[in-house]
């Protein structure tokens, strides 16, 4: 990828690696409703705006309306209230880390809906290499939780997986303040209700108004513009290997927030969900350049006294292709 796509990649790791521990602390308080309502109208108010300024917000909602729905129904509505409302059950840290199934999920979607996108042995090598990462974190984690709570959050991974490739195919062209804003703002209004009648007798403490702030502003506003442009720069299926930066995300500020310890087998898991995203992410490095093939040319007089010019070529060596690659 380019400069600019892994400063992407690097940003989305991180923002996106912290709001299961945000989520944690604020559905505590809060009905998941609410914190996706919270979530969702402190993010539109923050990008409309900017969106509005830009200009051409309403002609690109009335163009790609459809799409932009869909969007907005995959990638938040539906996704961002079954893994809120699963994290009341699961650990934040074991949350994170079954979302880390994106990129398997990503790859298949991509492929039903017809993206032609090539993986390569390479690529392939790196997912692999970050789902054994990703094992290494998961299995000492799965503990707790309930079958509804896995199913929610099965539910958001495919969600997260098929988003993207909408967005890659049929939002391209449209800028990502036009499409987060809009689709913010959607959200918000489908939650107000259900946030209304379950809002807190009592304001919420300091630290679960923070969480609800920093999910916000920074998991939201800040994190879905960033991926947008990533998806742009580098395509779905690279984009949403940021899945398996964020467990490790996870795991760390679990291990300086909440004191968790660093086991050997997590640093196991670190370096192989590192190893897996560089990899995964690469492209194919150049064709090699066809190798020149010598010749010579002469000269020759006509009867009618024009020149005709001749090109001796060699002759082609057994099991040569022609093409410079024997």
């Amino acid at each position: 990828m380019t400069a600019r796509g892994w400063f992407l990649f690097s940003l989305m790791g991180v923002v996106w690696g912290i709001p299961y521990l945000m989520i944690k602390v604020a559905v505590d308080a809060v009905s998941p409703s609410a914190v996706v309502f919270t979530r969702c109208a402190l993010g539109a108010a923050l990008l409309l705006p900017f969106a509005i300024r830009q200009g051409g917000l309403a002609r690109n909602v009335r163009t790609h309306w459809r799409p932009m729905l869909a969007f907005s129904c995959i990638e938040i509505i539906g996704p961002w209230w079954t893994l809120t409302d699963a994290e009341r059950h699961l650990s934040s840290s074991t949350a994170g880390l079954l979302i880390a199934g994106v990129p398997i999920v990503g790859v298949l979607a991509a492929r039903l809906l017809g993206d032609t996108e090539r993986l390569g042995a390479r690529r392939v090598t790196g997912l692999a290499l970050g789902m054994s990462g990703v094992a290494v974190l998961t299995v000492p984690h799965l503990t707790g939780g309930d079958a509804r709570s896995l199913a929610e959050v099965l539910l958001t991974v495919v969600g997260y997986a098929t988003a993207p490739v909408i967005a890659a195919r049929h939002l391209k062209d449209v800028p990502s303040l036009h499409l987060t804003a809009p689709c913010l703002a959607l959200a918000a209004l489908v939650y107000a209700p259900a946030a209304a009648a379950t809002r807190p007798e009592t304001v919420p403490s300091g630290q679960v108004l923070a969480a609800l702030a920093g999910l916000g502003v920074v998991c939201t506003a800040v994190a879905f513009v960033a991926f947008l442009e990533l998806i742009k720069e580098a395509g779905p299926t690279r984009a949403t290997v940021i899945t398996y930066v964020n467990p490790a995300v996870a795991v760390a500020a679990g291990a300086v927030f909440l004191d968790e310890s660093l086991t050997p087998g997590v640093l196991a898991a670190f370096a192989l969900i590192l190893a897996g995203s560089v990899l995964a992410t690469a492209t194919a490095g150049p064709r090699r350049a066809a190798r020149p093939v010598p010749w010579s040319t002469r000269q020759t007089s006509r009867a009618d006294g024009r020149v005709e010019v001749l090109v001796d070529l060699p002759e082609e060596r057994p099991g040569s292709t022609g093409q410079g690659g024997g």
